[in-house]
């Protein structure tokens, strides 16, 4: 069954399944000493810079939870939009991992501005209060929308004058990247990002993420946190090496491709007068307005989520993998119950 639920639930690449069949050869050393995972920590070098450290882990819960233990303390906050996954999709992980308060701060679009950030950067140095750590920004958001280079940038700015640390949940990165046109290295560590969740799992692998700190007093203690929070894999070989075709250009023409179908969806579904986006379409997400009816008898036929059930909004997500014949059976059975 296609579905336009998530792009979690798209396949896996072939040349990534090829990647995993590869490393799949003969015995390797586990938990990282492998050549693949070597090679993988060298194609993220050439991405992002040789200042940068990747951690190779399991899942993105597991990649931000890890992430910002190494750029907090117990008694610190971590700054967020309060539709930010760790605050609302994580069952609380990064708070519980960190011991740090979650600070939710409520956005028209799912994304952090300075001006939003200012008034909760207070009471530094008051032992009565958490003190501000870090602010995590996700790149594209949970709403689809996207920080630019210089929005980054001006983020970055604010919370380095305070001595924090900025997180960048790049679990649609990769999206993020082929709208704005730039390389991955542009909007992350030369915009000033301290570490990064790096996805590939909604992008054609199978799964694992990365943990990429770039700095190396962040990245001085990852592979303690990475194995206190059981993410550290014994078979190693077998998330690095998906790295290896995902880096060297595969990350793009998938997302390109994710990208270019939301666009066509949402042309699509504008010839019907009784649907409304609520976000700009800029990368593969697309949130939508529909009379519930609608919904209920669409749900019947397709896998997706009500996001937001008290504005009778939905999601539609796209995928690597997402054809045209795909879009146009979805079209045809909104077309047939409105009719």
């Amino acid at each position: 069954m296609r579905s336009f639920a998530s792009d979690n639930n798209s396949g896996v690449h072939p040349e990534v399944m090829a990647a995993i069949i590869e490393a799949n050869r003969d015995h390797a050393a586990g938990y990282g000493d492998d050549r693949w995972t070597e090679r993988a920590a060298e194609c993220v070098r050439q991405v992002f810079g040789e200042e940068a450290r990747p951690f190779f882990l399991f899942n993105g819960t597991g990649a931000n939870s890890v992430a910002l233990q190494a750029v907090t303390r117990s008694f610190h906050s971590i700054l967020c939009a309060a539709t930010a996954h760790i605050y609302v999709d994580e069952c609380n992980a990064p708070a519980r991992m960190t011991g740090c308060q979650l600070i939710a701060v409520a956005t028209p679009d799912g994304k952090l501005t300075p001006d939003l950030l200012r008034p909760h950067l207070q009471h530094f140095g008051d032992c009565h209060h958490a003190q501000p750590g870090a602010v995590y920004i996700s790149q594209a958001t949970e709403l689809g929308t996207l920080y630019t280079v210089e929005e980054v940038r001006a983020i970055a700015s604010l919370v380095h004058a305070h001595g924090m640390k900025l997180h960048m949940d790049g679990a649609r990165l990769a999206n993020a990247c082929a709208a704005l046109g730039c390389t991955m290295r542009e909007v992350t560590v030369d915009a000033g990002v301290d570490i990064l969740s790096l996805g590939g799992t909604k992008n054609g692998m199978m799964m694992g993420e990365a943990v990429v700190a770039f700095r190396e007093e962040v990245a001085a203690d990852i592979k303690y946190y990475r194995k206190q929070s059981a993410q550290l894999a014994s078979k190693m070989r077998y998330l690095s090496a998906q790295f290896i075709p995902y880096l060297d250009g595969l990350w793009l023409r998938n997302a390109q491709h994710a990208n270019r179908q939301a666009r066509r969806l949402a042309a699509a579904l504008a010839r019907f007068p009784q649907l409304r986006l609520t976000q700009p379409v800029e990368t593969n997400q697309l949130f939508i307005a529909m009379p519930r009816t609608v919904i209920a008898r669409l749900s019947e036929r397709y896998f997706f989520y009500v996001w937001n059930e008290a504005a009778d909004e939905v999601r539609f997500v796209t995928s690597w993998d997402t054809t045209d014949e795909d879009i146009d059976a979805l079209v045809d059975a909104l077309a047939e119950i409105m009719e």
